[in-house]
């Protein structure tokens, strides 16, 4: 299944997709489904998609009851034309930091080590940062880029976990069955701003609309294989990055399992697994992104987000920054 979240009638609500001109209400087909007794009369209606995640597999049940039932022709009432809503963030607005994992890709380490002029230094255990709630913005929203903070904006496409069952010192052999699904995140970086304060990764990764997370959330039901997929990123059509998932230095059961140790993860935590090589800070001469460039990161199985960059120097942003919204 693949689960969305949309702005329908300036509400948020979470959905499931039907097909490429359909998704479900959520919200409204579990109370049209529990009217008409496709649902126990007690179960509440999920609210978020955070709500879908947290309900296990007893809700993830009752999601794929109303997906059939939706195909069968019923819950009309509960149906939404693409055209009539916006996709936005799966989770609009993450209850914690979005964890990211940096270095987990051999060729980027290289390419990075070859930019600063160091040493390659392949990481012995994962190296963590994370990236603040207000940073995640929609599959196909406007990225700031503000010359004032920082001249030097980059891309790296992510393919991103979504916790579904919590835990805490989780064994790599029972890691998978904590993930609900995967999603595409890019893990816009400011570069000069990173390199400004001492290398670490907090301020220069984590600028307003610098995570770009969604289409939707595909469950991990649906991959034969989640370790072997193509993984692409074009900036203007150009392909940039070019790798496979099974090129991870930690896979993501080690991720969890090293994550998770005296920390506890829980239902929709976010964790993004790295980035291949072909950045644009590692290039020969470097290229950072610029106003009006649309950046395309695209993971097999899962889809594609496309984000253009804007200079807010060159746009009068409203008083709200509603053109920026978190939201979107």
């Amino acid at each position: 299944m693949r689960f969305l979240t949309v702005r329908v009638k300036n509400a948020l609500r979470p959905a499931l997709w039907l097909d490429d001109a359909w998704l479900l209400d959520l919200t409204e087909g579990f109370a049209s489904a529990r009217r008409q007794g496709l649902v126990p009369a007690g179960q509440s209606a999920p609210e978020t998609l955070i709500d879908v995640i947290a309900g296990g597999n007893p809700v993830r049940k009752l999601c794929s009851v109303l997906e059939a039932a939706a195909k069968r022709g019923e819950l009309r009432s509960s149906r939404l034309n693409t055209e009539d809503c916006t996709v936005v963030a799966p989770i609009p607005r993450p209850l914690k930091n979005v964890f990211c994992v940096g270095k987990n890709y051999a060729e980027h380490v290289s390419e990075g080590a070859r930019a600063l002029k160091i040493d390659v230094n392949i990481p012995e255990y994962p190296v963590y940062f994370s990236k603040p709630p207000t940073a995640v913005v929609g599959p196909f929203a406007q990225v700031r880029l503000d010359p004032a903070v920082s001249e030097k904006m980059d891309y790296e496409v992510e393919m991103a976990a979504i916790i579904g069952k919590a835990g805490r010192d989780i064994p790599a052999g029972h890691a998978m069955q904590h993930v609900f699904g995967f999603t595409i995140l890019n893990d816009i970086t400011a570069r000069d701003v990173q390199r400004r304060h001492g290398g670490q990764f907090l301020k220069g990764k984590g600028l307003d609309t610098s995570c770009p997370l969604g289409p939707s959330i595909v469950t991990i039901d649906e991959f034969s294989t989640y370790d072997n997929l193509a993984i692409r990123l074009s900036v203007n059509g150009e392909l940039r990055q070019d790798g496979n998932t099974r090129d991870m230095i930690f896979s993501i059961p080690d991720l969890i399992e090293s994550l998770s140790a005296g920390m506890t993860l829980e239902p929709g935590d976010i964790i993004a697994t790295g980035t291949p090589s072909g950045v644009g800070y590692a290039m020969e001469p470097p290229r950072f992104l610029a106003h009006g460039d649309v950046v395309t990161c695209e993971i097999e199985g899962i889809g594609s987000l496309s984000n253009e960059i804007i200079d807010v120097s060159r746009v009068r942003e409203s008083e709200e920054g509603s053109e920026f919204a978190a939201a979107e």
